[in-house]
């Protein structure tokens, strides 16, 4: 299935930090979950977890304790887990994601007009397959982001009610993702 078919089906994505978090996730109807949390040790009983109760589970690979910035930690999390998908700041490891088959999600900071200049040169050189703009709660920004590419946007950071993941969507986001659990009930 394709990554824009599971965010149009359950477009809040539960970004879970902890196990405990990860347990009460199931709770809600969030299909999609980003796995923010874990160490080498234990990101395979993560991941079964999450597979285990149907959900789509997306690795964060630059926050999983002992991987590093290298290729091979994409390839150990394809070859680990049961993951379909990881979120990363460095494009290489993105590249590598969608090489081996997993859905490849470019988080950016976009703290300035340098960095959102940045981002759209990016996005001009590989496509992959969302983005995820952080903070979310900058419907302006996401609009600009929409207008230049045609691929999911994910609205994340700093979304603290109802009325951000509102905005987000009427700016153009696909979906939001957000670790403030009370959200993933919307």
């Amino acid at each position: 299935m394709q990554l824009l078919s599971l965010l149009e089906e359950s477009p809040i994505i539960a970004a879970v930090k902890e196990k405990e978090g990860l347990e009460r996730c199931f709770k809600t109807d969030c299909q999609v979950i980003f796995v923010l949390f874990g160490t080498i040790c234990d990101i395979t009983e993560i991941t079964a977890r999450i597979k285990e109760q149907g959900r789509t589970a997306i690795i964060h690979a630059d926050l999983i304790a002992g991987l590093g910035a290298k290729e091979v930690a994409v390839q150990f999390i394809r070859e680990s887990t049961r993951a379909d998908g990881i979120i990363s700041t460095k494009p290489a490891l993105l590249k590598h994601a969608r090489e081996l088959g997993l859905f490849a999600i470019q988080r950016s900071f976009l703290v300035d007009s340098l960095a959102l200049a940045g981002l759209k040169k990016q996005l001009d050189a590989f496509k992959p397959d969302a983005v995820e703009i952080m903070p979310g709660v900058m419907p302006k920004i996401l609009k600009t982001v929409r207008e230049y590419t045609g691929i999911p946007l994910i609205a994340s950071g700093l979304l603290s009610d109802k009325r951000d993941v509102l905005a987000a969507f009427d700016a153009g986001a696909d979906a939001v993702s957000m670790t403030k659990e009370e959200l993933w009930y919307i």
